[in-house]
């Protein structure tokens, strides 16, 4: 399969560009165009920016006959192939290289500002085209890999059960006061209240109550009448003939009583 055929396409022409001669860095604060002469240029001439795949080339060309004096190869911007001053933002520096691989460094400054921008615009559109472009190859890639197969096989069939899963208890409601009830017990039925007596005659103060209490005595029983009043005596149950009965005595003012 033959390769693909890489074009050379301009990006930046600038027709008056100085170079200068620097001098070595001494430290890692950068280069300074104050250091240069900037008044006494080392030669003048055009800058054409151009691009071949993905490498950038900033050739240094003579105005008249284009013959071309130096070109610098740029692989990625910012980088060591362009940098920037310290003190201006008409000025760069950049790393020549020939045709057998030996590299130099000189400095390069605009008349114009706007030079100077659009020298930076054009190297930076071009290194966002080249990451775009890496990023397309790169899920290009990662799709032309082994796909999931998630269809049916010839002859392959699915059963689907609707509307036979098991049922949910459904949580019972409690009460506005956060207390739940106790449900009925299964099965049960409550029981009714129990008729009231209507039938029932409460006596009267007036009316005289008669109160039979029998005592399991050897000696003698007695039959006590309660006087006309206000309180009630019963009949004591059977258990209570079985305690002795105690000494009782009447008194001859309050008729028959029975002292326990």
């Amino acid at each position: 399969m033959a390769s693909e055929v890489e074009y050379e396409s301009i990006l930046c022409v600038k027709p008056d560009v100085n170079v200068y001669r620097i001098p070595p860095r001494a430290s890692n604060r950068g280069y300074r165009a104050a250091d240069w002469k900037l008044d006494t240029p080392d030669w003048t001439g055009r800058m054409r920016i151009t691009a071949k795949g993905k490498v950038a080339y900033i050739k240094l060309e003579d105005k008249v006959s284009g013959e071309l004096f130096a070109q610098a190869p740029v692989e990625e911007f910012p980088g060591i192939a362009v940098e920037t001053v310290s003190d201006s933002s008409r000025y760069f520096v950049l790393r020549i290289q020939d045709d057998n691989g030996r590299s130099a460094f000189i400095g390069v400054g605009f008349g114009d500002r706007g030079d100077s921008f659009d020298f930076n615009v054009a190297l930076q559109d071009h290194f966002k085209w080249v990451k775009q472009e890496n990023e397309i190859k790169s899920s290009q890639a990662a799709d032309s890999g082994p796909k999931l197969d998630l269809g049916f096989k010839e002859g392959q069939t699915i059963t689907l059960n609707i509307g036979q899963g098991k049922k949910r208890d459904k949580p019972r409601p409690q009460s506005s006061g956060g207390l739940g009830l106790l449900p009925p017990p299964p099965g049960g039925k409550i029981a009714p209240p129990p008729p009231s007596n209507h039938n029932t005659v409460q006596p009267s103060g007036g009316a005289q109550t008669e109160c039979l209490l029998e005592l399991d005595s050897s000696n003698s029983n007695t039959v006590v009448q309660s006087n006309p009043s206000s309180d009630l005596w019963g009949d004591f149950s059977s258990s209570a003939s079985t305690v002795p009965p105690p000494a009782s005595r009447q008194e001859p003012s309050s008729g028959n009583w029975v002292q326990f």
